[in-house]
């Protein structure tokens, strides 16, 4: 159902780079750029994230409330995502750990632009 979500950034450059490198683990990358916006997935068929600068040109703002949730498929997947994202500059807003016994495991993180992120598995 979900085609892809965007969320502004300030440096367009810097954003791909996170993004193409903390996703590269589950096979994604920059599939479309079009300069202001770039759409990062595993195909053009598939959900995808978008990184974008703001069409007004004003500075972008994360919204408060707003989230992105990556499954990346295991426990061990949603620690290594952590871990690397934080390696890349990403901000600590809860470390991995088990959320609801046997349903949810998650970790938090805010990108290098302040946008949060999860990474999550059902179990």
């Amino acid at each position: 159902m979900i085609g892809y979500v965007t969320i502004g950034v300030s440096d367009m450059e810097k954003a791909k780079a996170f993004y193409s490198d903390l996703l590269d683990d589950l096979d994604a990358r920059v599939l479309l750029d079009m300069g202001r916006i770039a759409f990062i997935g595993q195909s053009m068929s598939a959900p995808m994230l978008a990184v974008c600068t703001p069409y007004d040109n004003e500075q972008n703002h994360p919204g408060n409330g707003n989230m992105v949730a990556l499954q990346p498929g295991s426990k061990e997947a949603v620690d290594n995502l952590y871990q690397k994202a934080i390696k890349l500059g990403a901000n600590c807003e809860g470390e991995p750990g088990q959320r609801l016994p046997d349903k949810f495991y998650g970790a938090y993180v805010r990108d290098p632009d302040g946008n949060k992120l999860a990474f999550f598995h059902f179990g």
